[in-house]
Parts: C-alpha cells; sequence; structure tokens
C-alpha cells in the first residue's frame, strides 16, 4: 500500500476522569523525525506514544499534540506539602547560581499519593493509548488515501512514457535508413567531387559495401534499444511498487522510488546522447520531464 507522508489525524476521548484529545500532522522528511507536545502532567505516556507512532510510520516529520481536561469530580490531590518545601530549597539553592530561573507551574508541583505530574498514570496512560491509537487510525486512513491519488498521477505518468518510448522504437529503424541514404549520397558527391570519372576507379560492389559500412557504424552509434527495454523494465517495476506487488512496499517504497527514477533518468539521458534526429531529441526531453514530475511526486511517498 503506497502512502502518503502528508496527512493529519485526530481524536478526542471523552472518559469518566476527564477528556483526552490527540492530533496528529505530518509533512515529508527523509527519515522519521516526530515531535511531542504533551502535557508536563502526562509525560509518562511519552514512551507509549513513541511506540504507537513507530509502528505505524516509517518516515516523516509527525508532530503529536496531547491535550487533556479533568472531570469536576476528579480534581488533583493536594500538594505534598514535604515535597513541594524540599523543591522550594532546591529551586532557592539553583537561583544562587542561575537569577532569572523559573518556578514550576501548579500542574508540576508534586501532589499527595501521586507522581509529580499529579494524574494517575495507571489510569491514564490507557486512556492516552486509546486516545492516539484512534487519531492514528485516522491519520493512517489519509495518507493511504493521498497515497493512493500520488500512485494513479504517476501511473498516468507512466503510460505517456510508453508511449514516447513506443513511437521512438516506431521510428528508429526509418532513421537508420535515411542516414545510409545520406551516407549514399554524400558518398557518391565526394567521389565525383575528387575525380569525374571516380566511378570507374571503384566498384559498384566497393561502394555498395562501404555505404553499408557506414550504416552499420551508425546503427551501433545510435541503437537505443537497450535503453528503451530498461525503460520498459523500469516502468514494470515502478507499477509492481505503485501496486502493492513489491516487497519494497513492506518497507516504505518512497526510497525505492527515489531510486527507480535515478536510473529512468540515466536511460533518458543516454537516449538523448545517442539521438540521431530532433524527434529522438525531443523524445529524450519529454522523457527527463516526465521523470521529474513523477519524481517530485514521491518525495511525498513513505
Amino acid at each position: 500500500m503506497i502512502r502518503s507522508m502528508t496527512a493529519y489525524g485526530a481524536s478526542r476521548l471523552e472518559a469518566a476522569q476527564g477528556a483526552l484529545a490527540v492530533e496528529v500532522r505530518s509533512v515529508n522528511n527523509r527519515f522519521l523525525d516526530l515531535s511531542l507536545r504533551v502535557p508536563e502532567d502526562l509525560r509518562f505516556a511519552e514512551g507509549a506514544v513513541r511506540d504507537l507512532v513507530g509502528r505505524h510510520a516509517l518516515r516523516g516529520k509527525i508532530e503529536v499534540k496531547i491535550s487533556y481536561g479533568l472531570t469536576e469530580q476528579n480534581v488533583p490531590r493536594p500538594f505534598d506539602e514535604a515535597a513541594v518545601q524540599s523543591l522550594a530549597e532546591q529551586l532557592a539553592w539553583a537561583r544562587r547560581h542561575i537569577p532569572d530561573l523559573p518556578a514550576p507551574t501548579l500542574a508540576e508541583l508534586p501532589r499527595e499519593g501521586l507522581a509529580r505530574s499529579g494524574l494517575d498514570a495507571d489510569v491514564w496512560l490507557p486512556l492516552c493509548e486509546q486516545a492516539c491509537s484512534q487519531a492514528l487510525q485516522e491519520f493512517q486512513s489519509a495518507r493511504e488515501r493521498e497515497g493512493a491519488r500520488l500512485a494513479q498521477a504517476m501511473l498516468q505518468m507512466a503510460d505517456d512514457i510508453v508511449r514516447i518510448v513506443d513511437q521512438v522504437e516506431v521510428e528508429l529503424p526509418a532513421l537508420v535508413q535515411q542516414h545510409q541514404d545520406r551516407i549514399a549520397q554524400r558518398l557518391r558527391e565526394a567521389l565525383i567531387a575528387a575525380s569525374p570519372d571516380g566511378f570507374a576507379a571503384i566498384s559498384g560492389a566497393e561502394l555498395t559495401a562501404r555505404i553499408a559500412q557506414e550504416a552499420s557504424l551508425f546503427g551501433l552509434r545510435v541503437d537505443v534499444a537497450e535503453e528503451l527495454t530498461r525503460l520498459r523494465s523500469h516502468l514494470q517495476e515502478l507499477r509492481d511498487i505503485l501496486g502493492g506487488t513489491h516487497a519494497s512496499t513492506r518497507r516504505g517504497s518512497g526510497k525505492r522510488l527515489d531510486f527507480l527514477f535515478q536510473e529512468m533518468n540515466r536511460e533518458a539521458n543516454t537516449l538523448g546522447s545517442k539521438a540521431a534526429a530532433l524527434t529522438v531529441t525531443q523524445a529524450a526531453i519529454d522523457l527527463k520531464l516526465l521523470i521529474e514530475q513523477m519524481r517530485e511526486q514521491a518525495q511525498n511517498i513513505e
């Protein structure tokens, strides 16, 4: 399944203890770059959230934002007076070295019977995991929908490439024949210019052999059958990847596509360097343009 790296997902979970809201958004990135915006009260959930995101994404710059609200009957417990006093003493000591050190917020102060966050991890951690899972499911669906659109766009471009390759294959024999005719004409003109009786000095068989030799050398120089064959092979692999039948789709196909387009561009460059006619030169330019357009689309694929 082709997945885009650009997507958004959100969820809201209501429970007796309170409400949790989770937002997940991402853009393309070469590697997995995860940014968590989590309240201090829920820092204990960071590890679980990272694990969940890691199961859903291989690449992309992903931001997860979590917020919460408590119901009236679930207000935080009283502050732990001894722990708060100890924290104040530590803060006073630290300010002797860092005068502008800010004081902790109320949410960061330790409370009786609870962790420093003021929320019971045994209660809120499962809620965080559930809310994040729901947001990530929506996020994943959005990535797959966008990935399908990107794949369809690239398949249409691949069809355009096939039409160009077909046209070059059809025209190539005629180009070789035209060059053979030009060689024959130039040899005759050169022979007449060198000696009016030139045709008497060279037999028709020798002239024909020379023309055939020149045409054969030209045919080798402009033979792009190998390049066209490789282009067709790359296009088939492209269809396998975009269709989800290639093994790379289980590991993420974006990097595989990037390498594939580099190879396709190499063949298009070789085709242009061997061009023996303006039509082939134009075909090489059109191929490079289509390949670059596909490469740009692939930058958003995981």
